[in-house]
C-alpha cells in the first residue's frame, strides 16, 4: 500500500476515534454527516504530519492491527476531555442538589439521559465557552503532536495511558470540587441555620421557608461566580491538550 495513502487512512482512524468521544463535537445533537465530514477534513489536513518513513504494511492482519491501534489512540485522546467534562457534570449535579434544584430535571446535553436543570445549564455553558476559546484547535494540535509521542507501528504504552487517565480523573475532580466548594459550604451553613431555627421554633414550617431561601441563595451564587467558574474550568481543560 502506498505510504501516503496509508497516512491518510491512519490519520482518519486517529481523528475519527477522537471525535467519537470528544466533548461537544461528539454530541448526538450534531448531525452524523457533519461529524463525518469534519473528521475527514481534519484527517486530510493532518495527514501531511504523519511520518511516512518506514510506514509499510505487509499483510491485511498488520493493517487491521494498525487501524485498531490508531483508533485506540484517538479514543484515548478524546476520552481525556470526556472524563474532564464528566467530572464537571457530576459536580454540576451536586450543585443543583445542594441548592434545592435536584428534583427539577431537564434534558441532557451530551446524551439523551435527563439531568438536573442546573447541571445541564452549567455543562452547556462550559461547552460553549470551550468552543469560543477554540479548544478544537488545541485538540487538532494535540493530534498532530501525538504522532511524535505515539508514532504509527509502535506498540501502545498502556502504562502511560492508564497513568494519564488517572491524572485526568484526579485533577478533574479536584478542580471541579474546588469550583463547587462555595455552593457546598453555603448549603451546609444554610441547612445548619435552618436546623437551629427548627429547634428553636418548631411551629415554623421549615421546609416551605428553607427551600426558597436555598434556591434564591444558590442562584445568586451562580450569578456571581459563573464567569470565573467557567473560565477556570476552561483553562484547566485546555491544559491537558497543550
Amino acid at each position: 500500500m502506498d505510504p501516503y495513502f496509508l497516512s491518510v487512512v491512519i490519520s482518519m482512524c486517529r481523528v475519527g476515534g477522537c471525535l467519537m468521544v470528544l466533548p461537544g463535537l461528539s454530541s448526538s445533537r450534531i448531525p452524523v454527516q457533519a461529524r463525518l465530514f469534519a473528521a475527514i477534513g481534519i484527517a486530510v489536513a493532518i495527514a501531511a504530519f504523519v511520518p511516512t518513513t518506514g510506514l509499510v504494511v505487509e499483510s491485511s492482519t498488520d493493517l487491521l492491527a494498525l487501524i485498531g491501534t490508531e483508533i485506540f489512540i484517538g479514543l484515548f485522546m478524546g476520552l481525556i476531555g470526556r472524563l474532564f467534562l464528566q467530572a464537571l457534570g457530576f459536580m454540576a449535579t451536586t450543585i443543583g442538589t445542594v441548592i434545592g434544584y435536584g428534583n427539577i430535571v431537564g434534558a441532557g446535553i451530551e446524551d439523551g439521559e435527563p439531568h438536573a436543570a442546573i447541571g445541564s445549564l452549567i455543562t452547556m455553558a462550559a461547552i460553549v465557552v470551550l468552543l469560543n476559546m477554540d479548544f478544537h484547535h488545541a485538540v487538532i494540535m494535540a493530534l498532530v503532536s501525538s504522532y511524535t509521542l505515539m508514532p504509527p507501528l509502535e506498540p501502545i504504552d498502556f502504562a502511560f495511558s492508564l497513568e494519564r487517565i488517572t491524572h485526568v480523573l484526579a485533577t478533574g475532580f479536584m478542580i471541579t470540587l474546588q469550583l463547587a466548594s462555595p455552593f457546598i459550604a453555603y448549603a451546609l451553613i444554610a441547612n445548619l441555620a435552618i436546623g437551629l431555627i427548627n429547634k428553636l421554633a418548631p411551629q415554623v414550617p421549615v421546609y416551605f421557608v428553607s427551600l426558597p431561601f436555598l434556591i434564591m441563595g444558590g442562584l445568586w451564587f451562580i450569578y456571581l461566580s459563573m464567569p470565573t467558574f467557567l473560565m477556570r474550568f476552561a483553562d484547566a481543560f485546555l491544559e491537558f491538550y497543550r
